[in-house]
């Protein structure tokens, strides 16, 4: 499995498609494998959620996050995970655990 997590500087953005970086995090047996850093290539309407999915994630996690991309997301089969916030190691770790709560708020601007 593959979680993607959207992060400035290590900690969950604010925003999915404004962030710097995607980590990505490879989780074999229910536990972190590997993570990679991958920096945002832009926010175009419609890339990013293609662009996650060609690299495999399974999982996207932000702070916040348009309908458009939840919707582009669905349609690959990625779970959205919305309103998270944290260090993006911690927040991943609560998802493992099935503690990490999907506020449902969706940004829309």
């Amino acid at each position: 499995m593959k979680i993607a997590v959207a992060t400035d500087k290590g900690v969950i953005a604010s925003h999915f498609g404004h962030c710097a970086f995607f980590e990505i995090f490879k989780i074999e047996d229910k536990k972190i494998a590997e993570v990679e850093s991958i920096t945002n290539p832009g926010h175009k309407p419609g890339f990013l959620p293609n662009f996650l999915h060609e690299l495999g994630v399974d999982v996207m996690i932000a702070g916040g996050i348009g309908s458009a991309a939840v919707s582009i997301f669905a349609e690959n089969g990625i779970i959205v995970v919305a309103g998270a916030s944290g260090q993006a190691r911690d927040v991943v770790e609560k998802y493992l655990e099935g503690s990490l709560e999907n506020s449902g708020v969706i940004c829309e601007h």
